[in-house]
């Protein structure tokens, strides 16, 4: 389990992010702060992987300390939390995982919280062996064989994805998650792709589009007139 610490000098603003992190994620909250300066002095001697930083807090602001965290040799994940949107380059600048505006929007902490999950799994397990991807549902990562995949459908700014065991989701975007898929992937559509192996029936659509059948799934999925075309190509129609 990861260890975090909330640096936050507004308390209802604290609260709120401890509630939060608790709801939609298994971070252990080990400490939290009002102050810049007891905050560094615990950071110095405490080992901790994820560290929630507002940037205006008294006695050293969050970007000074953060920079006093550069020099370790375990950075944690630093994830600034600010009202002043402006300050979100000072995060970028300093290699900052990532930061949310206040006041808090929870399905952008969810998100974050999500995508840090992901990036705190150890490196050998993170590796794609033999195409695996990690695919998200109830604050659960299950790593999944992209040949399990049927398809995957974009929501907003998460990608829902469809397997034999069911629904879950990944914490970016369809085009990233093209990105990270093997060539029996095609995108069939702006808000869809497919594993072509997958597909066990094709049938024409509406104004010279397919739709495409997957095992499992009741629904067909559209081949938008836009891809038609490389989709013929590749099913060699």
């Amino acid at each position: 389990m990861m260890r975090a610490v909330i640096v936050e000098d507004e308390y209802l603003a604290q609260e709120e992010l401890r509630y939060l992190i608790e709801k939609h994620s298994d971070l252990k909250i080990v400490a939290s702060f009002d102050d810049g300066l007891p905050a560094l002095k615990y950071l110095q001697s405490h080992n901790v992987d994820v560290l929630f930083l507002d940037i205006n807090i008294p006695s050293i602001d969050g970007v000074l300390l953060a920079r006093s965290l550069h020099t370790n040799t375990r950075p944690p994940f630093i994830i600034f939390t600010t009202a002043y949107k402006e300050h979100a380059a000072d995060a970028f600048e300093l290699e900052a995982f990532n930061y949310l505006l206040k006041p808090l929007n929870e399905t952008r902490v969810k998100g974050v919280l999500d995508k840090l999950a992901i990036a705190a799994i150890p490196a050998d397990m993170n590796a794609n062996q033999g195409h695996t991807l990690h695919l998200m549902r109830d604050n659960r990562i299950r790593i999944t064989d992209t040949g399990d995949i049927l398809y995957a459908a974009a929501n907003e700014k998460t990608t829902l994805v469809y397997t034999p065991d069911g629904e879950f989701y990944v914490p970016y975007t369809i085009s990233e998650l093209m990105a990270q898929l093997p060539a029996n992937f095609f995108r069939c559509h702006r808000s869809y792709c497919v594993n072509v192996d997958k597909i066990t029936e094709i049938a024409p659509g509406l104004n010279s589009t397919y739709h495409v059948f997957l095992p499992g799934i009741p629904d067909p999925v559209l081949v938008s007139r836009g891809n038609l075309k490389a989709f013929r190509e590749r099913m060699q129609l």
